[in-house]
């Protein structure tokens, strides 16, 4: 039980990582470039899309940006000797991980948006704190997409109820770290 709650707390945390990095990094380029929503309002509501704080500079950014995290982490499983493989192998090789680099850093951020559209509709405004919203969308939507692309490892991954409770950990965890420091940074309005 012991060794299957550990071994759950790091194949989450290793296949989930460039997501972190990835929502970590849409903040560096402080909301310059042109909105995501490029200012339009949603017909049913009047309301923005996705509001001014989702930029397309920090999409494109945090995606190519955090991706080498990924083929990184790609590459050192595979140097491991089969017996000290704690963590899942992502791909057979660093370069065949660049699809799967490119769902969970990309997915991120469309995850991100995906919360700042619902946030929206329920009419709160951008940099609103919203429980729930502001922290599980970005890892929801890339591990769907996981799931559709590449379900052997994602199952793999997810399958226990142990992972469940480290994804929650995690997310919300280093969220709020994460946030926390980008506000003392001066790259974040809110410190959530």
């Amino acid at each position: 039980m012991v060794v299957q709650f550990a071994a759950s707390a790091l194949a989450v945390l290793w296949l989930l990582l460039p997501s972190y990095i990835a929502n970590a990094f849409a903040t560096i380029p402080r909301g310059r470039g042109p909105p995501m929503d490029f200012g339009r309002l949603w017909p049913g509501d009047g309301r923005r899309i996705f509001g001014a704080s989702k930029t397309w500079s920090g999409f494109l950014f945090a995606g190519v940006f955090a991706m080498p995290f990924c083929l990184l982490e790609a590459w050192l499983i595979l140097l491991a000797p089969p017996n000290l493989k704690l963590v899942p192998v992502l791909a057979p090789t660093a370069l065949a991980a660049v699809p799967l680099a490119a769902i969970l850093t990309f997915g991120a951020m469309t995850g991100d948006a995906v919360g700042s559209f619902l946030k929206r509709r329920l009419g709160r405004e951008s940099g609103a704190r919203t429980l729930l919203l502001d922290q599980m969308p970005f890892v929801l939507v890339p591990i769907a997409l996981g799931l559709a692309v590449d379900p052997a490892l994602f199952v793999s991954v997810f399958a226990h109820w142990e992972a469940v409770l480290w994804l929650l950990v995690y997310t919300l965890g280093l969220h709020a770290a994460f946030n926390w420091v980008g506000f003392k940074a001066g790259l974040k309005k809110v410190p959530w």
